[in-house]
């Protein structure tokens, strides 16, 4: 018998329909509402031709609409295929056909390229705003239940009645999203209903779910990390607050004024909030900041411990839906840096030389549980890096005694030079402890005589001045000297993609074509 649950949206429309659902801006939609205006939606993109199992391509910001057209694309059972918004045409044009996309919605920012792309596959492109739109759109709630949609075809407006809610299958693939393509070519990474589910569940274990919790979504949801709000805040009956991009003080602003409780940034985006904060402290009602997108520099969480900001260092990936690993509340001090222990159900492993590590003895992350992809869209199983179902992650951790995981690295991003190991979050944890620093990244070269030196890109701080040779000296005082750069260049911005995850491969293009 195939695993199901009811559909949670309607879950909370009929038992809660009143609560608040989202907000975003003047937008403030109840359950009854948002479960509505998904209905609607559905009806739409179904007269658009989208039924079971087509592959939808989505082009937009954030915003309710991209709320709505997720819901409303798990109503009909096709497929969702969240688009990055910062790639190009011919990038977009990849994934496009990779994906065997059917249609892509779009907003009015990306509409160029989207139609640029669609021309190109012999696909159409459809402006969400056609699809989520109602008579009478208002941001408060003027009425619990529409039964009826309406669809506009030349001068004659049609009724078009809503498909119902279907029960979900926890077997069936809700989305295909694409890796972040730090070290190479995106992968398709498939995710069920169960994966997402698990990982939300896992989540909730962790934190644990409160009645007055408001999450903020300002990481972008065609990532895996935006993504995966949608589904907690659908699932425990918690109201979202979206942000359509990342403004430090706007987000603190919502903390302080508007409720919000839990946020997920990564490093660059809780550093410029701190920036921005001048040291003034976070109200109580704060209760944690997650923290992802890769291993966090020891510098900035000292100084959050310091401030007491509820910060909680989490490990994930797109393969299991974003969070497989979260350190708890209660460890965030006295296990600093550390990514903390597995979410439930997942099982995790450190693997070296093909053997279990020992503690303390750093090895490829290990992976296995109902929250894991069960492949690649266009790669076959082979290629997944599983065996018996643990995912090799590619990522370098080690767990202490108490089994506790510290990630050090990406396996592809470590430096050997002269037969030592040298992980560039080191590097960058000492150049960021610098009073002019901001931001750092660090990759490894190409040397004749040590196989490989370390280089370093670093953003400085507003009207702090120094030179490289300042910076190499600094790191010799931390550092041995083999994990000093050699070369230090001072740039204006590091190269990131969407989610802020350093992209080390395009500071070792730009420093190899220096």
């Amino acid at each position: 018998m195939t695993p199901s649950l009811p559909d949670w949206l309607q879950y909370h429309a009929d038992t809660t329909p009143e609560r608040l659902a989202l907000v975003a801006g003047a937008v403030e939609w109840s359950w009854s509402k948002l479960y509505c205006r998904t209905g609607e939606t559905a009806a739409r993109l179904a007269q658009a031709g989208v039924g079971y199992g087509d592959r939808v391509g989505v082009l937009l910001a954030n915003g309710p609409e991209f709320v709505l057209v997720v819901h409303a694309l798990m109503r009909l059972g096709a497929v969702l295929i969240p688009l990055n918004t910062r790639l190009t045409a011919p990038e977009l044009g990849w994934q496009v056909e990779d994906a065997g996309i059917k249609l892509v919605l779009h907003d009015e920012p990306n509409a160029p390229r989207a139609r640029m792309v669609t021309a190109a596959a012999g696909i159409p492109a459809i402006s969400a705003q056609h699809v989520t739109e109602t008579q009478g759109r208002g941001g408060k709630d003027t009425s619990r239940n529409v039964a009826v949609a309406h669809h506009r075809r030349g001068n004659t407006i049609h009724p078009v009645t809503p498909p119902r809610s279907r029960s979900i299958d926890l077997s069936a693939v809700h989305s295909i999203v694409y890796t972040s393509g730090t070290t190479g070519r995106p992968k398709g990474a498939l995710l069920t209903f169960g994966n997402h589910w698990w990982s939300a569940l896992g989540s909730a274990v962790n934190l644990g779910n409160h009645r007055h919790d408001r999450w903020l979504a300002v990481l972008p949801m065609f990532h895996v990390g935006g993504l995966a709000i949608i589904f907690r805040c659908a699932i425990y009956g918690t109201p979202m607050e979206i942000h359509s991009g990342f403004d430090a003080a706007v987000v603190n602003e919502a903390i302080d004024r508007r409720g919000v409780t839990l946020v997920s940034v990564v490093s660059n985006m809780l550093r410029r909030m701190l920036d921005e904060r001048e040291g003034r402290p976070y109200p109580d009602s704060l209760r944690c900041v997650l923290l992802g997108g890769g291993p966090a520099p020891r510098p900035l969480l000292e100084e959050c411990a310091r401030l007491g900001v509820p910060v909680l260092q989490t490990y994930g990936l797109t393969e299991t839906a974003s969070q497989a690993v979260t350190l708890a509340p209660e460890d965030a001090l006295r296990k600093l840096g550390s990514a903390g222990k597995p979410l439930m159900p997942t099982e995790l492993r450190i693997e070296h030389d093909g053997l279990e590590a020992a503690p303390g003895q750093p090895g490829e992350i290990m992976l296995r549980g109902p929250n894991v992809s069960p492949g690649y869209h266009n790669i076959s199983q082979k290629q997944h890096k599983q065996h018996d179902g643990w995912l090799g992650t590619g990522d370098v951790g080690y767990l202490d005694e108490e089994g506790y995981l510290y990630v050090l690295d990406r396996r592809d991003d470590l430096i050997i030079s002269g037969g030592e190991n040298i992980y560039p979050t080191e590097v960058e944890a000492v150049l960021l402890s610098h009073p002019s620093v901001l931001e750092a990244g660090v990759t490894g070269l190409p040397d004749a005589r040590w196989g490989e030196t370390v280089a370093a890109c670093v953003v400085l701080r507003e009207g702090a001045c120094t030179v490289p040779e300042e910076l190499q000296a600094y790191c010799r005082e931390h550092l041995a000297g083999y994990k000093v750069p050699s070369h230090v260049e001072v740039v204006v911005a590091l190269p990131r993609t969407a989610s802020g995850k350093l992209m080390r491969r395009v500071l070792r293009e730009r420093h190899a074509a220096a």
